[in-house]
C-alpha cells in the first residue's frame, strides 16, 4: 500500500477531493497547513508572508493505483493548463500495515511478488 500526501492550494482542495471521489478514491484526510517552498513566502508591498496557507490531503491506496491517483491529484490541483509556482507538492511513501481501530483488524500490504510476507 502507498500513502500519498498532497499539499495543495486551499482553493484547489475541493477540486482534488471531487476528482478523487469521481475516480473511486473517496477515503481522504484533509487538514489546513501553512508553510513555504522554494519561493520562501510571498512579498506584497512592504509585507512579507513567510508562511502560506495550504491544504494537505492524505490517502492510502493500493500500489497499483499509485500513478493514477497521483495523476488525478496533479490534474485537479494544477492552476491553469501548465500550472503555476506554488501549486503544491505530492509526497509518496510505502505503508506496511493498516489497522482498523473499531474492529482491531490488521490489513497487511501484499508482499512483493516472490518475497514472503
Amino acid at each position: 500500500m502507498i500513502m500519498v500526501r498532497a499539499i495543495v492550494r486551499p482553493e484547489k482542495a475541493d477540486d482534488v477531493l471531487a476528482a478523487l471521489m469521481d475516480a473511486g478514491f473517496p477515503a481522504v484526510t484533509k487538514y489546513s497547513v501553512a508553510g513555504r517552498g522554494k519561493q520562501r513566502g510571498i512579498k506584497i508591498g512592504e509585507v512579507t508572508y513567510d508562511e502560506i496557507p495550504k491544504t494537505m490531503l492524505i490517502s492510502v491506496v493500493q500500489a497499483q493505483d499509485k500513478d493514477f491517483v497521483i495523476q488525478t491529484i496533479m490534474t485537479a490541483a494544477r492552476s491553469g493548463k501548465k500550472g503555476a509556482f506554488g501549486d503544491g507538492k505530492i509526497f509518496v511513501s510505502e505503508v506496511e500495515d493498516v489497522y482498523t481501530i473499531s474492529s482491531g483488524v490488521r490489513d497487511t500490504a501484499p508482499a512483493a511478488e516472490g518475497v514472503p510476507a
